[in-house]
This record gives C-alpha cells, sequence and structure tokens, in this order.
C-alpha cells in the first residue's frame, strides 16, 4: 500500500529501533536473584515489555502479564532495577538491521524526526546516543515528558505542535497496538514493524496502515 509521505514521522524506541530486550531481561534476572526469586529468562521477558519499566517489573514479580505484585514487594524490587538499567541501558541492546540507513533515507526525503517512547528519559537518552542515532532526531518524547503516556495521543500530538505540523501530516512508526491506539486517537498514520514487542499477539490484528518487516522498507512506501 503506498501512503502518502509524511512531512513529520514520530519513531516508537523498544522493539522499533532498538533491540532492548537482552539489558532488559539481564537486569529482571539479577533482580530477581537480589530478591531470592526464580530468575525469568529473556524469552519471558520479551513477551512482558512494551508498557513502560514499571509494568515490566510488575509482570517480573508475578511471572505474568496481567495483574500486581504487593506494594511491599514493588518498593523493594524497583529501586534494585532502576539501578542496575542504569548501569545497563545499552550494552547488550542492538538497532535493528537496516535502521540507520532507514533513518538516513527518512532524513534525506526531508521528512522530520522525532522519537516517542514510554521509557523515562534518563533511559532514553543513553540508548540514542551510545547507539549512535540521537542526531537523527529534533525531539525525543519520553515517558516521563508528559502526564500521559501512550496509548494516550498526548506524545503524538505534543510532537505535532513542536513542529507545528498537523495531524493529517503526520506518521508514527511503531510496533505494538499501544502505539496503533497512540496513533488512531491523534489521527495520525501508523507504520508497524513487524518484528517488534505485542505480548506475543501478530500486530496486523490490531490494524495499523501498514505492517512492513524492516525499514529498508520505508523507501517504497510512499
Amino acid at each position: 500500500m503506498a501512503l502518502t509521505k509524511p512531512q513529520m514521522i514520530l519513531i516508537d524506541l523498544d522493539g522499533t529501533l532498538v533491540d532492548s530486550v537482552p539489558d532488559l531481561a539481564w537486569c529482571i534476572d539479577e533482580t530477581m536473584k537480589a530478591l531470592n526469586m526464580p530468575v525469568r529468562g529473556e524469552g519471558k521477558v520479551r513477551n512482558w515489555v512494551g508498557n513502560g519499566v514499571p509494568r515490566l517489573i510488575q509482570r517480573a514479580l508475578i511471572n505474568q502479564l496481567d495483574g500486581e505484585a504487593s506494594d511491599t514487594l514493588y518498593a523493594e524490587a524497583a529501586p534494585i532495577f532502576m539501578a542496575l538499567y542504569a548501569d545497563n541501558a545499552s550494552k547488550r541492546s542492538q538497532l535493528y538491521p537496516h535502521v540507520a540507513e532507514g533513518l538516513q533515507w527518512l532524513k534525506d526525503a526531508g521528512i522530520r524526526l522525532g522519537c516517542v517512547t514510554n521509557k523515562d528519559e534518563q533511559f532514553t537518552l543513553p540508548i540514542l546516543e551510545d547507539l549512535g542515532i540521537r542526531d537523527y532526531f529534533e525531539i525525543v518524547i519520553s515517558g516521563d515528558t508528559l502526564p500521559l503516556k501512550k496509548p494516550d495521543p498526548a506524545p503524538l500530538l505534543h510532537g505535532a505542535k513542536f513542529f507545528d505540523i498537523k495531524p493529517e501530516n503526520a506518521m508514527m512508526i511503531g510496533d505494538s497496538i499501544s502505539d496503533v491506539k497512540a496513533s488512531r486517537a491523534a489521527e495520525f498514520s501508523i507504520v508497524c514493524m513487524s518484528y517488534g514487542y505485542n505480548h506475543g499477539v501478530d500486530i496486523r490484528t490490531a490494524n495499523p496502515d501498514v505492517v512492513i518487516d524492516s525499514f529498508a522498507e520505508l523507501k517504497d512506501l510512499f
């Protein structure tokens, strides 16, 4: 499907630009060890990510997608995880194939770029810097930039306002149902990556405008 070339694209971080699960899984398992609980492993963590760090910690503590641990246990676990992740946000994470060339192509095409993620800024910016893609983005909207996160449309509308671009001329590239919901509510078009983090559910079931397998395919979309 050919899409109208947008004036601006906001791009999600985890599961879209970066496979961050190896670092997150390492930190989760080290947290579990510190609490004398069983480690969870990368496979489970891969299924749990996508709704921010607090949700990930809750899921690891109860070893399932839905529900919450006791306040006491979460209060013990969260600072352990945060301290570990502060030093391990990008040691094992990698860009997905063709991300850098895809970003360069978008920039060369005159499309203005921002990054929008539910991850806190203290973790987001080092990942973008360490993996060499920070300079592609004129704005980075993190999970703690505004009071509301995706799937609320507020972060996307904040980006549109920053660039002074109408939502109908804006696009999001993401990987999860949260990204689709935010885009629909903000009236952005939405392209999803097939490989991302959507709790094991095929992202096509969320009906984004287009699903692609690689950033190398972006140049054929418009």
